[in-house]
């Protein structure tokens, strides 16, 4: 294991060297820490070492973090008592970086050798804590570096001091950002905000470290010092009290108490805030235990970075040459037209923008220009970006610009007729290589296939809105979709850096199919009389972002009335949402269309901010004297997707699991403390998700009928994970 490496100096400056076999990024792992804990020995043993520095050998980058896939097993290895276990590894971690921090001085603070971290670049996570435990933090003056502690994100939170250290050094409500919201920052500004101490020329970085640590500096802590006061005031100080009273009720109204990482975290600070440091450690370390206790910790990590980076990096790629695209033609300049020609754009493709008239394609073109203006203005572009992005776009209304492309994605209105006029228009100016793709979210792409003479080369691609904002693509198969236009899509999704999953087609594919039913599910209750806040707040505090009728506020009741109507025309006698539909189709006879027209389920301003709800809803369906209770209304919400989640594994439509909670969580905000459908089900396991669907088909009806599937898993005590799960590559953050 060199992980880690030393080489002491003649000048008395030991530097130790962090540079992980086979990795563009240094991880932590478990085998590592022993070597890191033997060299500081032989450092401070050694009284030839005056001081130590503590580098990375990658270029331009000091550490990504933990590894992951450790992070999320770290309960399964941690023995017959796995909470004893995880928190005597937790110590036995802070027992290393406390020995960095004393280096070797006596309980009255004397003697001892400065140690300083030079972080070349980025440094995330543990990559952070390491430093944080240092004297004195040097960070290069790296513009693409982020500092900072993410592990919000993925359902935990900084669990090696790093969030005892950095409050005691910021301060609870300075260092609440760093910690509640994972932000990162650039060295610059890590510095202005206390994180860092000092940021130098990238060619200086080893050499400032090394002057500073021979310069005899003072290294106590703070809050080793006698009458350490930490900085805003502890809990029981005035100004201290209104702090953590703010920062609880803010984790409260962002969270709803869905996240466990986030009240753990919250609670770690304010206790640890009460004691002396070390017990401020153990405190730490005991609600880090707790957090990776919760199977939510280890489904976010596995979903939202172990799984979505697999599938970024092609796990479902067909076995193909390489497909990037040079140049794609945009069909439609509209929003969603706009959007894609954007983020296109922004990837150094060249675009050309067809519209039927040059004011509409010029305008869809100026999208791009005032989304550059806004980064201008926020410091995150430059105006010699912002040409180089409109330079690479082509507005026209001539279909003799396609010529070369070698990617056309069709984003007209979501009328049959029309997208197949535009197929045929843009097929003929293209070259018989060309892949053809459809931007479409309910069409089926078999039958829109139709209008190519290559039926193997026609594909969807289904964005999300904003196209800029969304993360995830639904790539669609049709019957005859060939693996080559498979490819050419995942590889044109990665290029504009967003997330894929590829399905195969169905009527509404794999995320409508389950958004529309969480809908349906929350309409149907405001017609038995259900108070529309406790379905919104149901939803809310499950920890989806928009409860079901604030989302279809969002995204128009007239599409969700068109939807209904198609789908009815479609499924005939099958039609299953009746009882839905009345309350749609009065909604859209009184004019309330949702947000865009300010006047849905809720009320709004002349500015289009929700005012509470409509008061005509309850006229029209009275409260029932006697509402649900919370569990219900919300088993009703999650088992209405998981279940068509589910099906679309069963008939096909899904072929990965990890796409369908991937998916799940980035195209519409499933419970991301979940993990997603499939990790939902495995949490609270099979055998009770099918019992408790047999009691909610007994009640409401035959949507919630248990699928054969569920049922088998049921029989079996299995897990989907166990069953459907494929292992990934390891991945860290």
């Amino acid at each position: 294991m060199t992980d880690f490496t030393m080489e002491k100096g003649a000048d008395g400056v030991a530097v130790i060297t962090w540079d992980t076999e086979g990795k563009s990024m240094n991880v932590m792992t478990m085998e590592a820490w022993p070597v890191l804990d033997g060299l500081i020995d032989d450092a401070l043993a050694d009284d030839a070492v005056k001081g130590i520095v503590i580098t990375s050998g990658k270029d331009g980058t000091f550490a990504g973090g933990m590894d992951l896939n450790v992070i999320s097993k770290m309960k399964d290895m941690a023995g017959d008592e796995p909470a004893k276990g995880l928190f005597e590894g937790l110590m036995n971690m802070h027992g290393i970086l406390r020995k960095i921090e004393r280096a070797g001085m006596d309980d009255k603070n004397k003697g001892g050798k400065p140690i300083a971290a030079a972080l070349p670049g980025t440094a995330l996570g543990i990559g952070l804590e390491i430093p944080l435990a240092c004297h004195r933090i040097f960070a290069a003056d790296n513009s693409k570096a982020k500092i900072g502690l993410p592990e919000i994100m993925v359902g935990i939170f900084p669990g090696a001091g790093g969030t005892t250290r950095l409050v005691r050094k910021l301060g609870a409500m300075a260092a609440s950002p760093l910690l509640l919201q994972g932000k990162l920052n650039d060295p610059k500004k890590a510095k202005s905000a206390g994180v860092v101490d000092e940021v130098v020329a990238p060619e200086e970085l080893l050499a400032k470290a090394k002057e500073w640590v021979l310069s005899e500096p003072q290294i106590v802590k703070p809050w080793d010092e006698k009458g350490y006061k930490m900085p805003g005031g502890a809990p029981y100080h005035p100004a201290g009290f209104m702090t953590f009273v703010g920062a609880s009720a803010m984790v409260n109204k962002e969270t709803q108490g869905a996240f466990p990482a986030a009240k753990a975290l919250l609670s770690a600070v304010y206790e640890g805030a009460l004691v002396p440091f070390d017990t401020a450690l153990k405190i730490e370390a005991r609600w880090f235990t707790n957090v990776l206790m919760n199977p939510s910790s280890s489904a976010m990590i596995r979903s939202l970075f172990v799984n979505k980076e697999a599938l970024e990096k092609g796990a479902n790629r067909p076995d193909v040459p390489d497909q990037k695209v040079k140049k794609v033609g945009v069909l439609g300049a509209g929003m969603m037209g706009a959007g894609i020609t954007l983020v296109s754009a922004m990837a150094g493709m060249q675009v050309v923008l067809i519209d039927q008239k040059q004011e509409a394609a010029d305008k869809g073109k100026s999208y791009t220009a005032d989304y550059m203006d806004k980064g201008i203005k926020r410091g995150k572009a430059t105006e010699e970006k912002k040409q180089a992005a409109l330079d690479l776009i082509t507005a026209t209304t001539d279909y003799a610009a396609l010529d070369g492309c070698d990617l056309i994605i069709e984003a007209v209105f979501e009328d049959p007729k029309v997208k197949a006029e535009v197929t045929k228009q843009a097929l003929a100016n293209v070259g018989d290589d060309c892949i053809f793709a459809t931007n479409t979210s309910t069409l089926p792409i078999t039958e829109l296939a139709k209008a190519s003479d290559k039926p193997d080369q026609f594909i969807g691609i289904h964005f999300f809105s904003p196209v800029e904002k969304m993360m995830l693509v639904e790539i669609i198969k049709g019957k005859e979709t060939g693996p080559r236009a498979v490819a050419k899509a995942l590889d044109y999704v990665r290029q504009i850096r967003k997330t894929p999953i590829a399905v195969n087609d169905a009527r509404f594919f794999y995320c409508n199919r389950c958004i529309i039913p969480y809908i349906n599910e929350g309409i149907r209750m405001v017609a038995e009389g259900v108070a529309p806040a406790l379905i919104d707040n149901a939803a809310r505090q499950l920890g989806f972002p928009v409860g079901p009728l604030q989302l279809v506020d969002e995204t128009s009741i007239d599409l969700g009335a068109k939807i209904a109507r198609a789908t009815k025309a479609a499924m005939g006698d099958d039609y299953p949402d009746e009882a839905v539909d009345e309350v749609i189709f009065w909604m859209e006879g009184e004019g309330r269309l949702g947000r865009k027209s300010k006047a849905g389920f809720y009320d709004y301003d002349e500015k289009g901010k929700r005012q509470g709800y409509w008061p005509g809803l309850a006229e029209k369906y009275p409260r029932a004297a006697e509402q649900p209770d919370l569990i219900e209304v919300q088993h009703r919400l999650m088992f209405a997707q998981v279940l068509e989640a589910v099906r679309a594994l069963e008939e096909g439509v899904l072929e990965d699991i990890r796409e369908g909670d991937v998916g799940a969580i980035l195209a519409w905000g499933f419970a991301p403390w979940s993990g997603g459908p499939f990790s939902w089900l495995d949490i609270i396991g099979a055998p009770y998700a099918a019992e408790r669907c047999d009691q909610l088909t007994e009640k409401f009806g035959p949507r919630f009928t248990t699928p054969d599937l569920l049922r088998e898993l049921a029989e079996k005590n299995q897990t989907f994970y166990a069953r459907f799960g494929t292992a990934s590559e390891d991945e860290a953050a």
